[in-house]
C-alpha cells in the first residue's frame, strides 16, 4: 500500500469528469488499498474520492466508525 498525494481546490483535476469502472481487477483493488491507506493517514478524513488522489476513475473510500466501504461506480 501507499499513501498517495492529495490533490486539492484549486487543481484541474477535480473539475474533470471521472471514468466508469468497467473491471474491478488487480489495479483497481491496489488503488482502492492506496486511498484506503491515504483516508487513514488523513487528519480528521472521513471519505476520499480517487480524483482527490489524481486519479480520474469512479472509487470512493469511506471510513465511518473505523469501519471502510469501497464504492465502485457509486451514484447518487
Amino acid at each position: 500500500m501507499a499513501i498517495r498525494q492529495l490533490r486539492f481546490r484549486d487543481d484541474e483535476i477535480l473539475r474533470k469528469k471521472c471514468k466508469e469502472v468497467s473491471l474491478v481487477d488487480d489495479k483497481i483493488r491496489q488503488i482502492l488499498d492506496d486511498m484506503m491507506d491515504t483516508l487513514h493517514h488523513t487528519e480528521n478524513g472521513a471519505a476520499l474520492a480517487a480524483n482527490q488522489v489524481g486519479i480520474l476513475k469512479r472509487l470512493i473510500v469511506i471510513d465511518y466508525c473505523n469501519y471502510y466501504y469501497k464504492l465502485i461506480n457509486p451514484k447518487i
